[in-house]
């Protein structure tokens, strides 16, 4: 029987040629999209499991409210480790990474620059699964100026990875480490890279408000998280209060560590995070380039019906069963999705290196084995057959003998009305990805555009390593201005636009003159004199730092306008603010004496917050600012690094221009929008080469009346006319369905974005416009072609 089955499929095939083949292109392009797809999301979904512990360990996260602000913080200050391992002994270990362990590593004649490098406590590898190659989990980082590299970077120093434990290393300002451990590179999917971890300093602790590390705990098993997040207030009240003051309103979490990727999205995160909803509109995108895929099976199958409506008969006449009948028309199908599955796989491992450098992944086609593989390509095809095979198996079917026979079935054969609703559907699926491609694409656009406060073309920034550079800044900013190449020159604490400016709590002195009693958690920044007029920023009242003004560097501070409106200051000059007790219980004040424009310090996913400017002591201007001449960029990067290098020799400065530093945090959603853009244009074709196939069919059913018509005297305009405005009518109900679709979607995706384009109503009729556009010259083809054929021809057709 089953024999049977599959050689009246394949003539099946092959009489009607180019419907089977269009049939097996969209849905093997789709079978393609759908496992690109699930790919991406089973990689997003494993980030941090790989930890033996994972479901055991939490990230320690803070968020707070007062009157004038708010934070939400994924780093914490030194204390909080050791207070909370103290506090609840359902904590078993507390482990912190610092992320200032970075910087140029030498060994000999070999010298690398490896900013990603953390500090950390020596009980990491008790909570965290990283398997040693070299060396001694439970004593690598048990002594101070002690560091354990991954493979990469042990190879890249050592050549050979085994020669690395025991040999000291050399970092900037002659700070030598010894390695006591090689461990594999950390896995793609963890949210904590690094190339090497670094012994924190024993005992090491600062303020409560200086949050500037991460912490991580590991609790006993069994323990409820949320059972301890009750008792936290008490934690707030006894640590956190002394130095926040009154009038706050203060809550700490446990983050669950296979959360964080997907979930989290706090100032200071470790590393760019994905996000949840880009899952789900991924996994959305999948199912619908799925579904296009087997509508296209069911429409032309069923369009198709009526040359098959005598073979029913036929067969139920000599005594043939429906359920032999449905297994017939399911063969047909489950072979068909066989076929597109094999097809699809193939295409996947042909794409998958492009995809992988598009959306910047590592992924593998065979992420769980090939058995795993193999087992669930069978369970796709099967369903992927029932779902696409299933419907015209059951209407073909239950046609009666004497009706089939006569081929009176009317409109109900492949039902018009279910027909038409499908490619609704599809041409809906279509405007809905097509409109969100042109929104994000145009919001991409906008926030490396917009103004930032601040002039970035031109401006390059690089770190100072070397104590002996940064106690020399000025000479070396002198010697950098003989040249006319450069425009101007600054140094800082930190280049802006990476996402990790540091905050302060601070007391403010208020509107009536007397000093608050609750901190501000503000942004703090450090800069030398020349920092305004290098990057251009506008000075809106006061003045700005002054070298003929000694008391400057202790006791003065610009603040943005952002702080003004907070504080409520209507003459800001001379306003107090002071810092919180250090460990003797002293504070420091100082005075505003002069108010900057609100510039961007981070890209625009955030809000512009109060900042506080200071100047910076010699051991913060680790960060130089070079404003160079526009078009001179090669030469003006030539002379930079050759000036260095008379202040630093062994220097290789990592010289980066700042429009790049905010472009690289908009790297995640270009990307998808990328991702999105390609399998849109992947969605319309699969829709188009349905559309395709149903044309050519109603132009086929219609030949004879196309002939009549043109006996008539019908011109080839009139006729595809005719033939096109059925389909035509079907799109431009999709795009009135369509638009509220998009337009709340995109809007829901513009929420992360603290400043965003308007969503016009032209944005969604121009995606409609392009859909019916593709759509007109889709049914155009088979039009023209069946109006121009000779009604001579047209008129023999049965």
């Amino acid at each position: 029987m089953l024999r049977n089955y599959l050689k009246v499929t394949l003539r099946s095939f092959w009489k009607a040629r180019l419907f089977s083949t269009l049939n097996l292109v969209g849905m093997s392009i789709g079978v393609a999209a759908v496992g690109l797809m699930v790919l991406y999301i089973i990689h997003e979904l494993s980030y941090d499991r790989f930890h033996a512990k994972a479901d055991r360990i939490f990230r320690v996260v803070h968020y707070a409210d007062w009157t004038r602000g708010s934070l939400r913080m994924a780093s914490t200050s030194a204390p909080y480790a050791q207070a909370l391992r103290h506090e609840y002994p359902q904590i078993e270990k507390a482990v912190r990474f610092h992320p200032e362990g970075g910087g140029v590593i030498t060994y000999r004649n070999t010298r690398i620059d490896a900013p990603d490098i953390y500090f950390t406590d020596p009980s990491v590898f008790d909570v965290f699964t990283y398997p040693f190659l070299y060396g001694n989990p439970a004593t690598a980082l048990t002594r101070p100026e002690t560091i354990v590299l991954t493979r990469t970077l042990a190879e890249k120093l050592f050549g050979d990875a085994s020669k690395a434990v025991g040999q000291p290393i050399e970092f900037a300002n002659h700070f030598v480490n010894t390695v006591t451990g090689v461990i594999e590179d950390v896995p793609a999917a963890s949210h904590l890279q690094f190339s090497a971890l670094r012994a924190l300093p024993a005992n090491y602790t600062n303020g409560w408000q200086n949050s500037e590390l991460y912490t991580y705990v590991l609790l006993a098993k069994d323990s409820d998280p949320k059972t301890l997040e009750a008792k936290f207030p008490r934690f707030y009240q006894k640590y956190v209060l002394p130095e926040m003051g009154q009038g706050v309103n203060y809550r700490m979490e446990f983050q669950p560590l296979t959360a964080i990727h997907l979930h989290s999205h706090l100032d200071f995160e470790a590393s760019p995070n994905g996000n949840i909803n880009t899952v789900y509109i991924f996994a959305v995108l999948a199912a619908l380039i799925l579904l296009i895929a087997c509508i296209n099976y069911v429409n032309l199958y069923t369009a198709r019906s009526a040359k098959r409506v005598r073979e029913v008969g036929v067969r139920k006449a000599i005594g043939s069963q429906r359920s032999q009948l449905v297994g017939q028309f399911l063969v047909e199908s489950f072979l068909m999705a066989f076929l597109a599955t094999v097809l699809g796989f193939m295409l996947i491992q042909t794409a998958l290196p492009f995809f992988n450098q598009l959306a910047n992944k590592s992924l593998s086609v065979t992420p769980y084995g090939w058995p795993a593989t193999v087992s669930l390509l069978v369970v796709f095809a099967l369903a992927l057959g029932l779902l696409s095979g299933g419907y015209p198996a059951v209407l073909l079917s239950r046609f009666r003998p004497v009706m089939a026979l006569k081929v009176q079935t009317g409109n109900r054969i492949g039902g018009a009305s279910f027909r038409k609703s499908l490619v609704v559907f599809q041409f809906m699926a279509a405007i809905v990805l097509i409109a969100s491609s042109w929104v994000i694409y145009r919001q991409m656009g906008y926030v490396l555009v917009k103004d930032l406060g601040f002039n970035k073309d031109q401006v390059l920034t690089f770190h100072l390593d070397s104590k002996e550079a940064r106690q020399q800044v000025q000479a070396l900013k002198e010697e950098l201005l003989k040249s006319p190449l450069i425009a101007s020159a600054s140094a800082a604490s930190n280049p802006i636009g990476n996402n990790n400016i540091g905050t302060s709590g601070l007391f403010f002195e208020q509107a009536n003159g007397a000093m608050a009693t609750a901190t501000q958690i503000t942004h703090r920044f450090m800069a030398d004199a020349d920092f305004l007029r290098t990057l251009e920023i506008q000075l809106v009242k006061g003045r700005n730092f002054s070298d003929s003004s000694p008391g400057d560097a202790t006791g003065a501070v610009l603040v943005n306008e952002a702080l003004v409106r907070k504080m409520g200051w209507p003459s800001p000059i001379g306003k107090r603010i002071q810092s919180t007790p250090d460990e003797n219980g002293q504070t420091k004040t100082v005075q505003v004496v002069g108010v900057i424009r609100d510039f961007h310090i981070y890209s625009l996913q955030h809000q512009i917050e109060p900042l506080i400017l200071q100047l910076p002591p010699a051991s913060d201007k680790d960060n130089l600012y070079v404003r160079i001449q526009p078009q001179k960029a090669a030469q003006a990067l030539a002379y930079i690094e050759a000036v260095y290098k008379k202040f630093d020799p062994a220097a290789q400065p990592n010289i980066q221009f700042l429009d790049q530093n905010f472009a690289r945090q908009y790297e995640t959603e270009q990307r998808q929008a990328t991702i999105l853009l390609s399998f849109t244009v992947l969605a319309v074709l699969i829709a188009c080469l349905g559309l395709f196939g149903l044309a050519a069919f109603t132009a086929e059913q219609r030949t004879k009346e196309i002939g009549i018509r043109k006996v008539l005297g019908a011109s080839v305009a009139s006729i595809t006319v005719m033939l096109s405005r059925d389909f035509l009518k079907l799109v431009l109900i999709a795009l009135v369905l369509a638009t509220p679709i998009a337009w709340y979607a995109m809007n829901q995706w513009l929420v992360h974005f603290a400043y965003c384009i308007a969503l016009h109503w032209w944005l969604f009729a121009l995606a409609g416009g392009l859909a019916l556009v593709i759509a007109l010259l889709t049914v155009a083809f088979q039009a023209i072609k069946a109006a121009l054929m000779d009604p001579v021809e047209s008129l023999k057709t049965e």
